[in-house]
């Protein structure tokens, strides 16, 4: 049974850091591509982040560039989120997404190119 589950989520100040976790079962990650997205209250659910299965392949939202950075470790089957320089914009609940339909690469759209979900943790950037 496929599942996901985020963790590493919580309060923090402006300019602070957190490290999400995304640990998956049920497949191998070094096959799939995985995608971070966030929703805040009254906004779409927006993409964030991905890795491709290789690793060498990822993706970020130019609201993030330069401040989040995700990496993977196949023995652990699980992928990190790690946010540096926080900004109450970021305040969301994130959620990761495994894209099982097909190998590989980071897909170009959005939620709809993901096939399993977490149930999300909460990032809350508040001083």
């Amino acid at each position: 049974q496929v599942q996901l589950v985020e963790s590493g989520g919580g309060l923090v100040q402006p300019g602070g850091s957190l490290r999400l976790s995304c640990a998956a079962s049920g497949f191998a990650l070094r096959s799939y591509a995985i995608g971070w997205f966030r929703q805040a209250p009254g906004n779409e659910r927006e993409a964030v982040s991905c890795i491709s299965s290789s690793g060498v392949g990822t993706y970020y939202a130019d609201s993030v560039k330069g401040r989040f950075t995700v990496s993977k470790d196949n023995a652990k089957n699980t992928v990190y989120l790690q946010m540096n320089s926080l900004k109450p914009e970021d305040t969301a609940v994130y959620y990761c997404a495994a894209r099982l339909r097909a190998l590989g690469a980071c897909p170009p759209g959005g939620t709809s190119d993901y096939d399993s979900w977490g149930q999300g943790t909460q990032v809350t950037v508040s001083s």
